[in-house]
């Protein structure tokens, strides 16, 4: 749980003063946009003063590969606990310890489509969990309900609706953190997607059957992403691309990738990276529960659902979120994909930040940046994770 929820004061001022000034000197850095040997990172107050060539003697020596912290769009869960179950301040707590372990440094936490009541309870929780300073929490992410029947997934259908006047009242009011929705384009109107959008809300399309017209008329009407690429979208074909298509060849619009090896082949998946490349492209996990947690299933709205071969599904065998973490999606990007590092490490972590707007503090470790980490060995295995300057584990 975040030290903020139980800490003392005096906890607070000495991890305060454990951010200032502070010098590391990995083996290597990869700083957003290259890995460069031989350099010292100097910090004060939790962010970056700036990269200077060398290794300074004052800097604690790293063995490993210092990158910029990982952001996930999509976490369901983790440490044995899903949003959906739970929205408050502890869920949040024990989803960011969770994934701290994996170098995730900002995370979406996404509820899926649920009751009513439910997306409001989650924007409160978000709020007063990032008052409260939990650790890794970035801001949230409403997957639904306003999504296709015919695409739904796992997704119930009795909760799925269009998009009304109480949902945009709500999803439009001025939010302290990055919000952001995935959508069917036929469950919303384009000037539904036009006022999300100027209101800062990051409209994302997935779980769909749109046509490729409707999907490109919501592209332009200002959403900006694609979830999950491939799953819970119709298969692209030459007279028909839909959704997939529209994705593929646009050269403006984000897609998140579940690239675990079972949500996706690796042959479509590479075939997404070579369309995309890692400045579009953006790993997530769309970790559930079972994340950085022994138990091996859970339930999902009464339904039991089990890690089979490595992914999470119901008993019919239907994928039910994903059984990955972030930094395995990294180095499957390597395996998987033939990425290099450094296209692996951008699409954890400059790529989603751009995505989400935050990338004047977040994804390059660089002067002005938050002090986010993780130092890495050769195999891309997390060794350590910083948040704001403080070692978290």
């Amino acid at each position: 749980q975040a030290r903020t929820l139980a800490g003392s004061s005096a906890h607070a001022d000495q991890d305060h003063r454990d951010t200032l000034m502070l010098a590391l000197s990995p083996t290597q850095l990869f700083n957003g946009d290259g890995i460069i040997e031989g350099a010292t990172v100097r910090i004060d107050d939790g962010r970056v003063v700036d990269v200077v060539a060398g290794v300074s003697a004052d800097a604690v020596r790293l063995e490993g590969l210092l990158a910029p912290g990982f952001i996930d769009v999509q976490v369901n869960g983790g440490g044995g606990v899903l949003f959906n179950d739970a929205q408050t301040v502890e869920t949040l707590a024990t989803i960011a310890a969770a994934h701290k372990r994996f170098g995730v440094t900002g995370f979406m936490a996404t509820l899926i489509s649920d009751e009513r009541g439910k997306a409001a309870n989650a924007i409160e929780a978000a709020s007063k969990a990032i008052d409260a300073g939990v650790e890794g929490l970035l801001g949230l992410h409403l997957e639904g309900p306003w999504l296709s029947k015919p695409r739904r997934g796992v997704h119930p259908a009795e909760f799925l609706r269009d998009l009304d006047d109480a949902d945009l009242k709500l999803l439009t009011r001025k939010h302290p953190f990055p919000l952001m929705i995935t959508v069917a384009p036929e469950q919303i109107s384009l000037a539904s997607i036009k006022a999300l959008a100027e209101a800062g809300v990051i409209v994302s399309l997935g779980h769909t059957a749109a046509s490729t017209e409707m999907v490109e008329e919501a592209l332009a009407a200002d959403a900006t992403g694609f979830t999950h690429l491939f799953n819970a979208m119709p298969p692209m074909e030459g007279r028909n691309p839909g959704a997939l298509g529209v994705a593929l060849g646009s050269t403006s619009s984000w897609a998140g990738l579940i690239l675990d090896g079972v949500h996706v082949h690796p042959a479509s998946a590479r075939a997404a990276f070579a369309a995309k490349t890692a400045n579009r492209l953006i790993l997530v996990s769309d970790a559930m529960a079972t994340i950085g947690s022994k138990d091996t299933s859970m339930s999902l709205f009464g339904e039991r659902i089990e890690v089979r071969d490595g992914a999470l599904r119901t008993a019919a065998g239907t994928l039910a979120g994903a059984h990955l973490e972030l930094s395995g999606a990294v180095r499957n990007a390597v395996s998987m994909l033939h990425a290099t590092r450094e296209e692996a490490l951008r699409m954890a972590s400059l790529t989603p930040a751009e995505f989400l707007g935050v990338d004047h503090e977040r994804g390059r470790i660089a002067a002005g940046q938050r002090a986010d980490f993780v130092l890495l060995d050769d195999a891309l295995n997390v060794k350590a994770t910083w948040i704001g300057g403080r070692a978290t584990h």
